[in-house]
């Protein structure tokens, strides 16, 4: 279970944490002073360490290198009243992850919390090539195959690594991207810094450019303190841009600007401000092809393309599935405390003739089914069940809130309203299917439906709660 750190001189503060997030994911230790924190830094590993920045004694700007310097890759998120905001800016500047302000938004330390274990892991727990590294430890995650087109991509690594080039990993959904892009980071000059990634499939087109370069105070309305985005955070570092065939050719003309300047802007600023950051970006989708069609800009794929790296499919490797089977089922029954120690081999020939349009995500996903059902210590060709896949990957493109899908809900719901003799407000029914999409689309997040829309969090409240009143119903607060 992750271990965080508060560090805080405030009895009341450290014991809100406990409070806020989840028992059942987060250990919580604590500390009154940065001394103390020190000490306890020494003793053990935390995946993240939240940290005021004005304390008796040493602040926390003064314990930040010293804590740099016990365990640079542990995320530290300063805390800090709102009259220190550029003291926090400045902390990120020297290597803090992240900063928050008091009074604390309860989502926004459950998001830091979250965010920063991701980061933790994904830069503390190391990548195996399965014919290199004998001496990682056996918690490391293993790029597994010794058939000749996954012995090119160990090759590539190896000769890529130690470079500062900018590289693209191709492949398509389930084959590896991330590992790949994590192993270049371990092997690479600079695994002492920060490793990020950002998913630019999975983030509404209104956050990415934020999450990217920030914002400034005022840049939108929600925009109520200065942000550093993920460039400026991830300074001397390493960041991993997936699925960057999903951007916006706005988003796209700065990720350029990036790699032909090393300079940022953040949205809503003109302050032009110089990052050092290595870019792996991975995509599984056809940049030539997106080049043609005029969708994806050929200045940047080819800045991009310094270094490529191409993924097989599973399909194209079927040579690696016996082996593959072995370490899924392995780590599969150490994660359900089942003692799976024979795989037949008529169940690996049933795994072998299989049409593997998900690749090894599949496949992993097939043997936890199986080795949830199984009961001794086989696994039977019985146990494996195959589920209906994709006949294509799935295009998340295809996915997003469109504003052509949105405006036949809106006039689906109108026209069905006066049917009903209902007669509602075009604008405010328009309004209120924005919210109610922005909301599901978002999982209930109403910090970032508000962003996205344009509004505070308090005015989406505000709307939400009266269109319910005026309908006679209660309004869940979607949290």
């Amino acid at each position: 279970m992750p271990t965080i750190l508060v560090v805080d001189d405030d009895a009341n503060l450290r014991f809100a944490f406990g409070r806020i997030l989840d028992p059942r994911k987060y250990r919580i230790d604590e500390a009154e002073s940065g001394e103390e924190a020190l000490r306890k830094l020494k003793e053990r590993s935390y995946s993240a360490v939240f940290l005021d920045l004005r304390m008796p004694g040493r602040s926390g700007l003064d314990v930040l290198p010293a804590i740099r310097t016990l365990n640079p890759k542990v995320p530290v998120i300063m805390m800090t009243a709102y009259g220190g905001t550029e003291d926090a800016i400045e902390a990120v500047k020297r290597g803090a992850y992240d900063f928050i302000l008091k009074p604390f938004d309860v989502e926004e330390i459950r998001r830091l919390a979250e965010q920063a274990d991701t980061a933790y892991r994904l830069m503390t727990r190391a990548v195996r090539m399965e014919v290199q590294d004998a001496e990682l430890p056996e918690e490391a995650d293993t790029l597994v195959g010794r058939s000749r087109p996954m012995q090119e991509v160990y090759k590539q690594i190896g000769r890529v690594a130690s470079s500062d080039a900018s590289v693209l990993i191709i492949g398509a959904s389930g084959t590896g991207k991330e590992l790949v892009a994590r192993a270049i980071y371990h092997h690479s000059k600079r695994a002492d810094k920060l490793f990020l990634a950002v998913n630019c499939a999975a983030i509404p087109e209104g956050l990415l450019e934020s999450e990217l370069f920030g914002h400034e105070r005022g840049a939108f309305t929600s925009a109520e303190q200065r942000r550093l985005g993920k460039f400026e955070r991830a300074h001397g570092g390493t960041l991993f841009l997936d699925e960057i065939g999903d951007m916006s050719p706005v988003t796209q003309s700065k990720i350029l600007r990036v790699l032909q300047d090393g300079v940022i802007e953040r949205v809503g600023g003109s302050e032009p401000i110089t990052v050092d950051v290595r870019i792996v970006a991975a995509t599984h989708r056809d940049l030539p092809d997106m080049v043609a069609k005029g969708t994806f800009r050929a200045d940047l794929y080819f800045r991009l393309n310094v270094f490529t790296i191409n993924l097989p499919s599973l399909n194209d490797r079927r040579d690696d599935i016996p082996q593959l089977v072995r370490y899924c089922v392995r780590r599969s029954s150490a994660r359900q405390n089942k003692s799976i120690e024979h795989v037949p081999q008529e169940t690996v020939a049933r795994l072998m003739a299989h049409d593997w349009r998900g690749n090894v995500r599949e496949l992993e996903n097939v043997i936890d089914r199986a080795v949830i059902v199984t009961a001794g210590t086989t696994l039977l060709p019985e146990s494996i069940s195959f589920q209906e896949t994709a006949p294509h990957p799935v295009d998340s493109a295809a996915n997003e809130l469109t504003n052509e899908h949105l405006l036949d809900l809106v006039f689906e719901r109108l026209v069905a309203a006066y049917d009903d003799g209902h007669g509602p407000s075009i604008l405010t029914t328009v309004e209120h299917e924005m919210l109610i999409r922005a909301l599901k689309y978002l999982d209930g997040n109403q910090a970032q439906a508000a962003s996205v829309l344009g509004m505070s969090r308090q005015t989406l409240r505000n709307r939400l709660s009266s269109r319910d009143a005026g309908s006679g119903r209660n309004n869940a607060d979607t949290e």
